[in-house]
Protein backbone atom coordinates (compact mmCIF):
# COMPACT_ATOMS: atom_id res chain seq x y z
CA UNK A 1 0.00 0.00 0.00
CA UNK A 2 1.23 3.23 -0.72
CA UNK A 3 -0.16 5.16 2.08
CA UNK A 4 0.27 2.69 4.29
CA UNK A 5 0.74 5.53 7.55
CA UNK A 6 -3.08 6.56 6.44
CA UNK A 7 -6.22 5.16 8.14
CA UNK A 8 -9.78 6.18 7.71
CA UNK A 9 -12.45 5.94 10.49
CA UNK A 10 -16.21 6.43 9.79
CA UNK A 11 -17.61 7.23 13.47
CA UNK A 12 -21.53 6.43 14.36
CA UNK A 13 -20.72 7.55 17.88
CA UNK A 14 -20.58 10.63 19.31
CA UNK A 15 -22.64 11.51 15.96
CA UNK A 16 -25.35 14.96 16.22
CA UNK A 17 -28.76 15.19 15.10
CA UNK A 18 -29.30 18.27 13.60
CA UNK A 19 -30.59 20.10 16.47
CA UNK A 20 -26.81 19.31 17.68
CA UNK A 21 -27.68 16.51 20.32
CA UNK A 22 -25.41 13.59 20.79
CA UNK A 23 -26.79 10.29 19.30
CA UNK A 24 -25.41 6.51 17.52
CA UNK A 25 -26.50 7.04 13.89
CA UNK A 26 -27.24 3.39 11.96
CA UNK A 27 -25.24 2.13 9.65
CA UNK A 28 -26.00 1.77 6.19
CA UNK A 29 -24.94 -0.90 4.07
CA UNK A 30 -23.53 1.21 1.19
CA UNK A 31 -21.03 3.17 3.55
CA UNK A 32 -19.36 -0.42 3.77
CA UNK A 33 -18.36 -0.77 -0.05
CA UNK A 34 -18.62 2.43 -1.25
CA UNK A 35 -15.93 3.77 1.30
CA UNK A 36 -14.09 0.40 0.81
CA UNK A 37 -13.87 1.39 -2.82
CA UNK A 38 -11.95 4.50 -2.78
CA UNK A 39 -9.87 3.09 0.61
CA UNK A 40 -8.26 0.49 -1.72
CA UNK A 41 -8.27 3.05 -4.92
CA UNK A 42 -5.74 5.49 -3.32
CA UNK A 43 -4.01 2.67 -1.21
CA UNK A 44 -5.05 3.73 2.44
CA UNK A 45 -3.72 0.87 4.98
CA UNK A 46 -7.15 0.18 6.76
CA UNK A 47 -11.16 1.18 6.85
CA UNK A 48 -12.55 1.46 10.54
CA UNK A 49 -16.29 1.75 10.99
CA UNK A 50 -16.27 2.86 14.25
CA UNK A 51 -20.28 1.23 16.32
CA UNK A 52 -20.79 0.55 19.67
CA UNK A 53 -24.65 -0.88 18.98
CA UNK A 54 -24.49 -4.70 19.18
CA UNK A 55 -27.29 -5.13 17.00
CA UNK A 56 -25.44 -3.10 14.71
CA UNK A 57 -22.43 -4.54 14.89
CA UNK A 58 -23.79 -8.07 13.77
CA UNK A 59 -25.40 -6.35 10.62
CA UNK A 60 -21.63 -5.15 9.63
CA UNK A 61 -20.03 -8.09 10.79
CA UNK A 62 -22.53 -10.58 9.09
CA UNK A 63 -21.34 -8.05 5.47
CA UNK A 64 -17.75 -8.74 6.55
CA UNK A 65 -18.15 -12.34 6.98
CA UNK A 66 -19.84 -12.84 3.99
CA UNK A 67 -17.49 -11.31 1.38
CA UNK A 68 -14.45 -12.41 3.40
CA UNK A 69 -15.95 -16.12 2.87
CA UNK A 70 -15.60 -18.41 0.05
CA UNK A 71 -19.04 -17.54 -1.43
CA UNK A 72 -18.15 -14.30 -1.41
CA UNK A 73 -14.80 -13.87 -2.65
CA UNK A 74 -16.66 -16.28 -5.50
CA UNK A 75 -19.46 -14.31 -5.64
CA UNK A 76 -17.51 -11.00 -6.00
CA UNK A 77 -13.74 -11.17 -5.55
CA UNK A 78 -13.22 -7.47 -5.88
CA UNK A 79 -15.52 -6.93 -3.03
CA UNK A 80 -13.69 -9.97 -0.97
CA UNK A 81 -10.06 -7.57 -1.68
CA UNK A 82 -12.01 -4.02 -0.82
CA UNK A 83 -13.70 -5.95 2.42
CA UNK A 84 -10.32 -6.85 3.74
CA UNK A 85 -9.46 -3.62 4.93
CA UNK A 86 -12.41 -3.07 6.98
CA UNK A 87 -12.29 -3.34 10.83
CA UNK A 88 -15.13 -3.09 13.15
CA UNK A 89 -14.60 -1.48 16.66
CA UNK A 90 -16.68 0.06 19.39
CA UNK A 91 -14.99 3.45 20.22
CA UNK A 92 -12.37 5.80 18.58
CA UNK A 93 -10.34 4.92 21.30
CA UNK A 94 -10.07 1.34 19.94
CA UNK A 95 -8.85 2.46 17.00
CA UNK A 96 -6.17 4.50 17.88
CA UNK A 97 -4.90 2.02 20.04
CA UNK A 98 -5.64 -1.01 17.38
CA UNK A 99 -3.10 1.63 14.67
CA UNK A 100 -0.33 2.06 17.60
CA UNK A 101 -0.36 -1.64 18.48
CA UNK A 102 0.02 -2.52 14.54
CA UNK A 103 2.13 0.64 13.39
CA UNK A 104 4.13 1.13 16.43
CA UNK A 105 3.20 5.06 17.08
CA UNK A 106 0.23 6.96 17.89
CA UNK A 107 -1.62 8.60 14.70
CA UNK A 108 -1.97 11.83 14.35
CA UNK A 109 -6.18 12.54 14.38
CA UNK A 110 -7.39 14.53 11.32
CA UNK A 111 -11.11 15.67 11.77
CA UNK A 112 -13.35 16.43 8.73
CA UNK A 113 -16.10 18.54 8.46
CA UNK A 114 -18.48 20.61 6.47
CA UNK A 115 -17.75 23.70 8.89
CA UNK A 116 -14.36 25.54 8.92
CA UNK A 117 -12.91 25.05 12.56
CA UNK A 118 -9.57 27.42 13.45
CA UNK A 119 -7.56 24.06 13.17
CA UNK A 120 -7.72 23.80 9.96
CA UNK A 121 -4.92 22.49 7.46
CA UNK A 122 -5.47 22.30 3.58
CA UNK A 123 -5.10 19.39 1.24
CA UNK A 124 -1.88 20.19 -0.02
CA UNK A 125 -0.40 21.14 3.34
CA UNK A 126 -1.64 17.37 4.91
CA UNK A 127 -0.40 15.22 1.67
CA UNK A 128 2.91 16.83 2.10
CA UNK A 129 3.03 15.21 5.73
CA UNK A 130 1.81 12.27 5.27
CA UNK A 131 4.20 11.83 2.25
CA UNK A 132 7.11 12.65 4.62
CA UNK A 133 5.90 8.73 5.91
CA UNK A 134 7.75 9.73 9.84
CA UNK A 135 3.82 9.90 10.99
CA UNK A 136 0.88 7.39 11.09
CA UNK A 137 -2.33 9.58 10.42
CA UNK A 138 -6.05 8.56 10.97
CA UNK A 139 -8.67 10.82 9.07
CA UNK A 140 -12.22 10.68 10.68
CA UNK A 141 -15.13 11.09 9.10
CA UNK A 142 -18.52 11.87 11.03
CA UNK A 143 -22.28 10.66 10.21
CA UNK A 144 -25.38 12.35 11.07
CA UNK A 145 -24.82 16.19 11.16
CA UNK A 146 -21.09 15.71 11.86
CA UNK A 147 -18.81 15.22 14.50
CA UNK A 148 -19.10 16.97 17.60
CA UNK A 149 -17.55 20.03 18.24
CA UNK A 150 -15.91 18.56 21.62
CA UNK A 151 -14.50 15.90 19.61
CA UNK A 152 -13.34 17.85 16.80
CA UNK A 153 -11.78 20.00 19.39
CA UNK A 154 -9.40 17.20 20.26
CA UNK A 155 -8.02 16.68 16.69
CA UNK A 156 -4.56 17.63 16.18
CA UNK A 157 -5.86 18.62 12.59
CA UNK A 158 -9.30 19.45 10.78
CA UNK A 159 -9.30 18.88 7.37
CA UNK A 160 -10.70 21.89 5.15
CA UNK A 161 -14.03 21.49 4.25
CA UNK A 162 -15.01 19.85 0.86
CA UNK A 163 -16.66 22.77 -1.21
CA UNK A 164 -18.14 22.38 -4.50
CA UNK A 165 -18.57 25.31 -7.53
CA UNK A 166 -20.70 27.36 -4.59
CA UNK A 167 -21.48 27.43 -0.56
CA UNK A 168 -23.61 24.27 -0.29
CA UNK A 169 -21.65 21.61 0.54
CA UNK A 170 -24.23 18.93 2.40
CA UNK A 171 -22.56 15.98 1.34
CA UNK A 172 -23.25 12.15 1.92
CA UNK A 173 -20.18 10.48 3.70
CA UNK A 174 -19.74 8.15 1.01
CA UNK A 175 -19.15 11.05 -1.42
CA UNK A 176 -17.02 13.33 0.94
CA UNK A 177 -14.71 10.22 1.26
CA UNK A 178 -13.88 9.59 -2.08
CA UNK A 179 -13.22 13.27 -2.89
CA UNK A 180 -11.17 13.45 0.04
CA UNK A 181 -9.09 11.02 -0.65
CA UNK A 182 -9.03 11.82 -4.22
CA UNK A 183 -7.59 15.28 -3.38
CA UNK A 184 -4.99 13.57 -1.28
CA UNK A 185 -3.68 11.44 -3.24
CA UNK A 186 -4.57 11.04 -7.03
CA UNK A 187 -2.04 11.02 -9.42
CA UNK A 188 -3.97 13.21 -11.94
CA UNK A 189 -4.57 16.03 -10.30
CA UNK A 190 -4.91 19.50 -11.89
Amino acid sequence: MINENVSIALVHYPAMDKEGKLIVTSFTTMDLHDIARPARAYEVRSFYIVQPIDAQRLVIKRQIDYWLSEEGRAANPTRYEIVQLVRLKYTLEEVVEDIERERGKKPILVGTDARKYHKTIGYAELKREIEDREREFLIVFGTGYGLPPDLMRTFEYILEPVYGAGDWNHLSVRNAVAIILDRLFSKNRC
